[in-house]
């Protein structure tokens, strides 16, 4: 009696299926829920942009942006506080805090912090440092910033995340 071997379509399968399984264990490593008692973020921010050609003075095209940070609470029962948001230059100076107390943020809730496109203190390379607290551990934050400029017949529009620096 001959023994039959798959064919190359049945390994394809198999090999197609682990791929699948291993991509989907892979996923859900990486969405588990980041729970913490606090953490500090860096945030990269735009306050204006350089681009185009460079002009007969050797600097490019400057165009200004307005800057539109939200802070949201994933965590559905448990309420965190903003203790901090100090933005800085594109040197590494620091700017402004725009946190003067803490803020609480309630489950589910946002907090958001502007930078109007006439401020261009900040620069290309501009960063706010974020931190944040719970009572215990709460899943954590989601923290962009939306970046643009409106004027008719062209738009730009762009999001930075924060990354964490440091956890507790």
């Amino acid at each position: 009696m001959s023994r039959k071997y798959p064919g190359p379509l049945y390994w394809a399968r198999a090999i197609a299926l682990l791929l699948a399984f291993a991509c989907g264990l892979a996923v859900a490593q990486t969405t588990a829920v980041a729970r913490a008692g606090g953490q500090t973020l860096y945030l990269p921010i735009y306050s204006h942009i350089w681009h185009g050609e460079v002009d007969s003075k050797g600097k490019p095209a400057k165009t200004l942006l307005s800057v539109l940070v939200s802070v949201r609470n994933t965590d559905p029962a448990r309420a965190i506080r903003l203790t901090s948001a100090q933005y800085y230059d594109t040197d590494g100076k620091r700017i402004k805090e725009y946190v003067a107390t803490p803020r609480s943020i309630p489950p589910m809730g946002t907090y958001e912090l502007y930078v109007p496109t006439s401020d261009d203190s900040g620069g290309s390379g501009a960063n706010f440092i974020l931190s944040w607290k719970a009572e215990g551990n709460a899943s954590a934050p989601i923290i962009e910033a939306v970046h643009a400029n409106l004027p008719a017949g062209r738009a730009i529009v762009f999001i930075t995340s924060a990354r964490v620096v440091q956890s507790e």
